[in-house]
């Protein structure tokens, strides 16, 4: 199931939500050192998953928590604060 900014945690977003959340998520993975192919390999997606989430194109709740678990951070990590 994939889903869409405007309704994570059934919340309204504004329209940058979805740019937050792929730089947020980018930001993470340069912050621990990992290239998108490190983060692959760690959390078992795919290069171009990891691509899909961080340019914008992709918001799978299960990709996300599959990142944030390989990365050591929280989900609310990668969600803009009016959508937490």
């Amino acid at each position: 199931m994939s889903i869409s900014p405007s309704n994570i945690g059934d919340k309204q977003a504004s329209p940058m939500a979805g740019g937050d959340i792929a730089a947020r998520v980018k930001a993470a993975r340069e912050a621990v050192g990992y290239s998108i192919e490190d983060l692959a390999v760690t959390c078992g997606l795919a290069n171009v998953e990891i691509s899909a989430i961080e340019s914008g194109r992709d918001f799978s709740p299960a990709k996300l928590k599959r990142i944030a678990g390989a990365l050591q951070v929280p989900l609310s990590d990668f969600l803009p604060t009016e959508m937490q």
